[in-house]
């Protein structure tokens, strides 16, 4: 029996699950990225885990999971670590704004946790992918231009100006230490 499924675009939902899983791409390449670090002892960095209570467990198929659940408490930035003996944490965040990079994407106690870590003398920024190109913003231009304009968001034009690109490469595969050794070391 076939069925034909009237209406369906196959390009339409493949452009959908692209957008759905864009995010998670990035994540994937940075996991990858960080893995491949540790591997070769370059850098120690993890993605942290977001602290959830659990309400509820369920199971399927022998395993557990989380029905119901609360975030504990507000997460910092994404990942975090050591490289050359450096205190190392970072956000990651990818937007479908070709112009600009929404600062609705950061929350308050976001930017208050990358002051502190400048303050203490540790490395932050935001790698960002805009327009399927991924930029390195450091830190503190991120937060100088925050104090200095009255945006909602950050212009691209902005982050082509000021941020690094980082090139997809083979292994890893967002080698962003190599921008971090241009600006930090």
């Amino acid at each position: 029996m076939i069925i034909v499924a009237q209406n369906f675009n196959k390009e339409a939902t493949l452009k959908q699950l692209i957008y759905k899983n864009r995010g998670m791409d990035l994540e994937s390449m940075l996991n990858n990225s960080n893995r491949h670090y540790l591997n070769t002892d370059k850098a120690v960095i993890y993605k942290k885990p977001t602290p959830v209570g659990v309400v509820k467990v369920a199971y399927k198929d022998n395993h557990k999971i989380i029905d119901r659940g609360y975030f504990k408490e507000q997460s910092t930035l994404d990942y975090n670590g050591l490289y050359k003996g450096k205190y190392i944490d970072f956000e990651a965040k990818v937007t479908k704004n070709r112009t600009a990079f929404p600062l609705s994407n950061i929350h308050n106690h976001q930017i208050e946790h990358m002051r502190k870590i400048i303050k203490h003398g540790g490395i932050t920024f935001i790698i960002i992918m805009i327009n399927e190109i991924v930029y390195l913003l450091p830190g503190q231009t991120f937060l100088d231009y925050i104090d200095t304009h009255n945006r909602k968001s950050v212009a691209y034009n902005f982050i082509k100006e000021n941020g690094y690109e980082i090139k997809y490469t083979y292994s890893p595969e967002l080698d962003y230490l190599k921008i971090v050794d241009k600006i930090y070391f």
